[in-house]
């Protein structure tokens, strides 16, 4: 707090918000510490469907990509 990189991941992705759930994790609160001690360097850093999909900016072909497969898997 605050957390520009954060804020400017969120407006990035804005457009895509339909599509998926967003769930932001604060890791200085104590109860996810092991989010804090794994990417306290590397905020923001984005799961998509419990995996690892990047980190630091919003990479948007890595991204299209990945939720496109992650739709098509749900048809």
């Amino acid at each position: 707090k605050p957390c520009p990189l954060c804020d400017e991941a969120k407006e990035v992705l804005e457009p895509y918000r339909k599509r998926f759930l967003l769930q932001e994790v604060d890791i200085t609160l104590p109860e996810n510490s092991a989010w804090y001690d794994k990417y306290k360097h590397d905020i923001p850093v984005f799961h998509l469907n419990g995996r690892f999909l990047m980190k630091h900016r919003v990479d948007i072909p890595k991204f299209e990509d990945r939720l496109r497969e992650l739709e098509l898997q749900t048809e």
